[in-house]
């Protein structure tokens, strides 16, 4: 009786494992057709070597996705990166619970702008699970978990936060990456999704952009293309929600927002309720322009002492918070473009002597 069981429990555990590995063979299929299908019209069809990872491959990786192969202290809404090791080389490798477009969309538009030095590498994929697994090059954790180093039960963080100096160089390099996707192609990609979470620090803190999934390319000779609305709240341009037309402008206002968080080590939506508290002027942007620096930035920004020469501290802070302003503006016509401001902020790091 006993051996009985025993072979009626191997031989479901048998059927379990072929059941099993005949899906992953089907989603094989299935993802690899729409994903080569998205990369030959992304990259018009040049040759765009990425790696295919099994599953098993990512499960003894990442030590069967265990939590503390996570690399972040992350909210909800982000995807969940995992630090992988394989074949003596480490990975970050990301799992995102979305559609099967989107993340089609990531793999197509992370293979064509990977050769940018602050873009994430895409290394390769897994097509056996739904969705896709992405594999990149290795990374540290995201920018957002060294800026906002209290977490919501005020307990700090383990990770260090990022001195002005670095914040302000991460933040030119950033804007050189999107003004990349802008200009380097003959149809311009916008990123739509540009906040801290979509940029990660390798181990010498230099930020890689990434979270391509939403992103969408201008039709060449065109200046905007209509699409539903994508992105990040807090980060969403007043002009794309009402219209519904995605322009490179599109881009320069979330950068803006971002330039606010880095300065304020506050979330979008939290630096807007502090302005909607305020009895005068209701507008967030008019808000920031009557308020000193001081009230503004991160007090450890204004009293940061673990660099040597401040001297310019106050301009400079002062400075990223008009051009940020400037990204912000209602009238997309006055926003800069992302070459703009990559050279006001290289103008911006000069001050400091």
């Amino acid at each position: 009786m006993l051996l009985e069981k025993l072979v009626i429990s191997w031989r479901k555990k048998r059927e379990s494992r072929h059941e099993r590995q005949t899906e992953r063979e089907r989603l094989f299929l299935d993802n690899g057709s729409k994903v080569l299908e998205e990369l030959v019209a992304t990259c018009n069809g040049k040759h765009t070597p990425i790696r295919s990872f099994s599953y098993e491959e990512l499960r003894l990786a990442t030590d069967n996705f265990d939590d503390h192969r996570v690399l972040h202290d992350h909210p909800m809404e982000y995807p969940t990166w995992y630090k992988g090791s394989l074949d003596d080389r480490t990975f970050s490798i990301k799992y995102e619970n979305c559609g099967i477009k989107t993340v089609v969309t990531d793999i197509a538009i992370s293979a064509k702008v990977s050769a940018h030095k602050n873009v994430l590498k895409l290394v390769g994929c897994c097509l056996e699970t739904q969705p896709p697994t992405l594999v990149y090059e290795s990374a540290n954790g995201i920018l957002a978990d060294r800026i906002y180093v209290i977490k919501d039960d005020g307990i700090r963080k383990e990770c260090q936060p990022i001195a002005w100096q670095s914040r302000l160089k991460i933040a030119r390099e950033i804007a050189h990456a999107v003004a990349y996707l802008h200009n380097a192609f003959s149809r311009p990609i916008i990123h739509r999704d540009i906040n801290l979470g979509n940029i990660l620090l390798n181990q010498h803190d230099v930020p890689k952009l990434t979270g391509f999934w939403v992103s969408i390319s201008i039709p060449e000779g065109e200046t905007y293309v209509e699409d539903s609305l994508c992105g990040t709240a807090g980060y969403i341009c007043p002009s794309y929600y009402a219209t519904g037309r995605v322009t490179e402008k599109t881009d320069v206002y979330s950068f803006g927002m971002l330039l606010l968080e880095i300065l304020t080590s506050q979330y979008p939506l939290d630096c807007r309720a502090t302005s909607a508290d305020d009895e005068g002027d209701p507008s967030f942007v008019n808000y920031l322009r009557t308020r000193a620096i001081s009230e503004i930035v991160d007090p450890a920004l204004m009293v940061d002492g673990s660099e040597s020469g401040v001297i310019g501290r106050e301009e400079q802070l002062q400075s990223v918070l008009q051009l940020a302003l400037t990204c912000l503006d209602e009238d997309p016509e006055i926003r800069p473009t992302m070459i703009d401001v990559t050279e006001e902020l290289r103008r911006i790091e000069m001050f400091v002597s």
